[in-house]
């Protein structure tokens, strides 16, 4: 199977890394700059607590270097989307399947939904990235792992191996299946969810609140939970995401107050968004808070606290120009 992995970063060069290394598939990557350079000096490299893995790679930044592919593993941070979208055409042919692996919601989301038959305009402005890439090759996908670049080309693993994929209108199906198989060969804790579009609004409830207020504050996610006052916050903005997720059929069962346990068993952990903050790189809010709020407008829903994380988080961030102005 060739395998083309776009955006060659945490998430990007763990599951390139791992699937070169398994050798069941061709592994290729578009990346640029000093990623680009690294990878065609060093290979495929990430370390783990059981040491280096390393593996070749053909890398280039030109996907017509690269030709058609069997999937494409989309893992740029979502300010690059739009861009990204418009130059992957030479890897996408009639049988390819495309599997973002990406934060928040993703720009297919809500198709097919009533009141939604116009794009998401925070995560695909002018639905530039639906007419690029096709409804029907998408696969969803929610990843459960931590990872980060010690350098360009280098990934480290810290915990989790965790993937979630599945139909993006749900249900189970053989393409999915032989995407699964690919990835559980590769060491990855695969699951095919029948229901991939609740497991990305799940995942995105927490990250709604831990997220912007880590970056905000330059707190780590053990320091916000410890204030109740800002616990109480981040509990009010995701009981507001809870019950716009049931209208659009992403029920959630837990209460915010049990998702909190869960997530303070991570400890001391910085966010992605902090992570980004702290090198410099836009944040990724729009997939994140953005678009949950653009959805609960669409509604009609009331979100104060939602609100208020979004102005809050969207002031700092163009303060710091790490978001851009209106």
């Amino acid at each position: 199977m060739k395998v083309c992995i776009v955006g060659a970063g945490a998430i990007g060069g763990f599951i390139g890394t791992r699937l070169a290394a398994a050798g069941q598939a061709q592994v290729s990557a578009i990346a640029r700059g000093a990623t680009l350079a690294a990878l065609r000096e060093h290979g495929w490299r990430m370390d783990t607590a059981q040491g280096r893995v390393t593996a070749p790679v053909r890398a280039s930044d030109r996907a017509a270097d690269l030709g058609e592919q069997d999937l494409v593993v989309i893992a740029v941070k979502g300010p690059a989307l739009t861009a990204v979208a418009q130059d992957i055409a030479p890897l996408l042919g009639p049988g390819t399947r495309v599997l973002p692996a990406m934060n928040g919601v993703p720009w297919w989301f809500c198709q097919g939904l009533p009141g939604f038959e116009a794009p998401l305009q925070s995560v695909d402005p002018g639905g530039a990235i639906a007419r690029a890439i096709a409804a029907e090759s998408v696969i969803g996908c929610v990843v459960h792992a931590a990872t980060s670049t010690s350098a360009p080309g280098l990934v480290q693993h810290k915990m989790g191996d965790g993937l979630i994929i599945g139909e993006p209108r749900g249900g189970t199906s053989e393409r999915v299946q032989a995407v699964a198989q690919l990835l559980t060969h590769a060491g990855f804790n695969v699951t095919h969810s029948a229901d991939v579009r609740n497991d990305i609004w799940y995942k995105l409830w927490g990250n709604l609140t831990m997220n912007p207020v880590s970056a905000i504050t330059g707190a780590t996610i053990d320091r916000v939970l410890a204030d109740p006052l800002v616990r109480n916050f981040c509990h009010a903005a995701m009981q507001e995401a809870a019950v716009i997720g049931e209208r659009i059929g992403c029920a959630i069962s837990q209460s915010a107050e049990e998702r909190s346990v869960v997530t303070a068993k991570l400890g001391a952990f910085k966010t992605s968004m902090l992570q980004d903050v702290e090198a410099g790189r836009a944040i990724e809010l729009d997939a994140i808070v953005g678009a949950v709020h653009e959805i609960g407008g669409r509604l009609g829903m009331p979100m104060p606290n939602i609100n208020a994380l979004l102005g809050l988080t969207r002031l700092f961030g163009r303060v710091h120009g790490l978001y851009p102005e209106a």
